[in-house]
């Protein structure tokens, strides 16, 4: 009892010392009593007197009281088209579980690359690399064709959360996945939907088109070794205690003969996964929304009985991650509407003015990858923050190209950091298999590395591209 009042007294404390503070010249005061909230919010979600979504409800109805936030405002994270999109990857899931195409779809992977619990992680990030070429929603790519099968293979192995053996697989795989999937965020241009908007960010005020050719080129060299470096240290540092499976190939043949032909509700499940995906991939040309797609699925799931209301009901942790995601979604846009990141933008400038322009643009580029700590999504830090950075450091004497390649990559590598840094985070965090100091541990190493291998080979190679 004594320690969660700690917690509170913690949290209250990191509110009310925003709060008192006077804000800044030009700052509203409903401005700052929202980032007063965010931040207790973001406190609270971390120490936990209360689980994570309750403490984002709170934060949410903090906001209406206090008048921060007009209450129509401060639901609007829940009407928001990605957060729903989460709550479909969810029910998706559940499907691939209820039904049992998710456990033979594992089987099948296991039999084909089961061998070694190192291979079949690469051999998932291999396949979202492929994904990520062309299919632009990571909530698509994760939750919806990527988790399902990871999920079916760690209840093949008997890791759970819910009985103490997520450290059997579980751990392991939804840590390296979520990783790896940042990484695949910053190499393709539709590695992430919020990837256009910083095109058109960058065009807007460098005059510098990053279309998709330029994107990928750029991007492929640190990528692929960060891509090699990062599932390695994973593995070396937080290592499953499944390593290797010599009768994988056997087993998954056998138990494949005993599941014998598909059932109906596996052979609609497949027809709807196989439409989703199609619909999904081809979104440029028929213009559906990927929301849209993923909540028609679960409608043809749901009247072809292959999932009923109850197991919609049941799946909790999906209603669990939409109040939350949902509250952390409008807090970030919310606090990007006002003038604060604007000003701390202008405050990192000037304690950079006197510095020579490679010691300021690493200064500024470490200060807006940490900044997501503060963000709930990618658009969100980059709404907030990448103009005024861009047109700070370019103001310095930094080489425009430089400067936004590794800004443009930076905001996507960031996301990394938490469990709440872009859309798939919450759909791999909700499962439970990876605690909340274990995801913030790898994503600050995973940050450091990435950082090195981004910067160093990085600009290395947009060096030998001629970009500066």
């Amino acid at each position: 009892m004594r320690n969660k009042w700690v917690k509170w007294l913690i949290v209250l404390g990191s509110g009310l010392v925003i709060a008192l503070i006077p804000p800044p010249e030009g700052v509203p005061r409903e401005a700052w009593t929202l980032l007063a909230i965010f931040i207790a919010t973001i406190v609270g979600s971390i120490v936990q007197p209360l689980t994570g979504s309750a403490m984002v409800f709170l934060g949410v109805v903090v906001l209406a009281i206090s008048r921060a936030v007009p209450i129509e405002r401060a639901l609007s994270g829940y009407a928001d088209k990605y957060v729903w999109l989460v709550l479909a990857a969810f029910f998706i899931s559940r499907a691939m579980i209820k039904t049992g195409l998710g456990h033979r779809i594992a089987l099948i992977f296991i039999r084909l690359i089961g061998r070694k619990t190192i291979g079949l992680g690469y051999s998932l990030v291999i396949t979202d690399f492929i994904l990520a070429s062309f299919v632009p929603s990571t909530g698509a790519r994760s939750g919806g064709i990527i988790l399902p099968i990871a999920r079916s293979v760690t209840e093949t192995y008997d890791s759970r959360p819910e009985d103490g053996t997520a450290e059997r697989l579980g751990t392991f795989l939804m840590t390296m996945l979520y990783q790896c999937e940042v990484i695949l965020c910053a190499t393709f241009l539709t590695g992430q939907a919020s990837n256009v908007i910083i095109r058109n960010l960058v065009a807007e005020n460098s005059g510098i088109d990053l279309n998709y050719s330029i994107w990928f080129v750029s991007a492929i060299v640190p990528s692929l070794i960060s891509l090699i470096v990062i599932p390695l240290m994973i593995y070396r540092f937080f290592p499953p205690e499944v390593r290797e499976t010599p009768n994988a190939v056997a087993f998954a043949h056998s138990e494949l003969e005993k599941l014998g032909a598909l059932s109906r509700a596996e052979k609609i499940l497949l027809g709807v996964f196989a439409i989703v995906v199609a619909l999904w991939i081809t979104t440029i040309w028929h213009g559906i929304d990927s929301t849209v797609i993923a909540l028609a699925g679960i409608a043809i799931l749901l009247v072809t009985r292959v999932l009923d209301w109850r197991d919609l009901m049941a799946e909790t942790n999906a209603w669990e991650v939409f109040i939350w995601y949902g509250g952390l979604v409008m807090m970030a846009g919310e606090l990007g509407k006002t003038n604060i990141p604007t000003i701390f933008a202008g405050t990192v400038a000037a304690a950079t003015g006197n510095l020579s322009w490679p010691l300021a643009l690493g200064l500024i580029a470490l200060v807006f990858f940490y900044a997501h700590y503060a963000f709930a999504s990618i658009t969100a830090h980059v709404m907030a923050m990448l103009v005024p950075f861009l047109l700070v450091t370019v103001a310095i004497g930094a080489p425009a190209g430089l400067t936004v390649l590794m800004l443009a990559y930076f905001a996507n590598l960031s996301a990394g950091l938490t469990h709440y840094g872009t859309t798939p985070a919450p759909v791999y965090f909700g499962l439970g298999y990876v605690t909340q100091k274990r995801w913030w541990t790898v994503g600050l190493i995973a940050s450091i590395i990435n950082i090195a291998i981004w910067t160093t080979v990085g600009s290395a190679w947009w060096k030998f591209l001629g970009w500066w």
